[in-house]
């Protein structure tokens, strides 16, 4: 799929079908979350991939009761990891630079897992150290983005977006 029609077809997807994603697929939207960049190319986050049914369920109740977020075959959690930015950046590796740098790659993971025929949806409404619990991730590592993916079961439409003029203010 050609990057534009994959940015167009981007939904939040809220319900899956009970089909596993396929290895090679999964490992595409990890290899292009990898690619994200990231402040000082340190990419000071780590991806939990978790498949395993009664953790997925762990996390939706952790995600204020998303409940949909179980239905997903695979929920990929983006955890800011500053420590390994800290050297360079101090104090802003851990509140910036490392939650943009997992950040950005949750959103090439989304983009990646839409070019595929996927569907997705960013979850940031969680409880951390609940969700840090649950996935085993030492102190120090914070999720701070969840992404659900697997075969959407629908297709929400479009949602009306902010005109250009109103969005973009031009600076010259």
């Amino acid at each position: 799929m050609e990057f534009f029609e994959a940015v167009g077809v981007r939904r939040a997807n809220r319900a899956y079908l009970a089909r596993a994603v396929p290895p090679e697929m999964l490992q595409r939207i990890l290899e292009a979350a990898n690619l994200a960049p990231s402040a000082g190319n340190l990419q000071s986050y780590e991806i939990f991939a978790v498949t395993n049914k009664r953790k997925r369920e762990d996390l939706a109740r952790a995600a204020r009761e998303q409940i949909f977020i179980a239905g997903a075959p695979v929920v990929l959690v983006f955890a800011k990891h500053p420590a390994l930015a800290a050297e360079r950046y101090g104090k802003r590796a851990d509140s910036l630079y490392s939650i943009q740098d997992a950040t950005i790659a949750c959103a090439f993971a989304s983009l990646a897992a839409a070019a595929q025929g996927l569907g997705s949806c960013w979850i940031g409404a969680f409880e951390p150290e609940e969700v840090r619990q649950i996935i085993g991730a030492p102190r120090g590592v914070t999720p701070v983005a969840m992404l659900p993916i697997g075969y959407a079961s629908e297709r929400p439409k479009a949602q009306e977006r902010r005109e250009l003029e109103d969005l973009v203010q031009r600076v010259e």
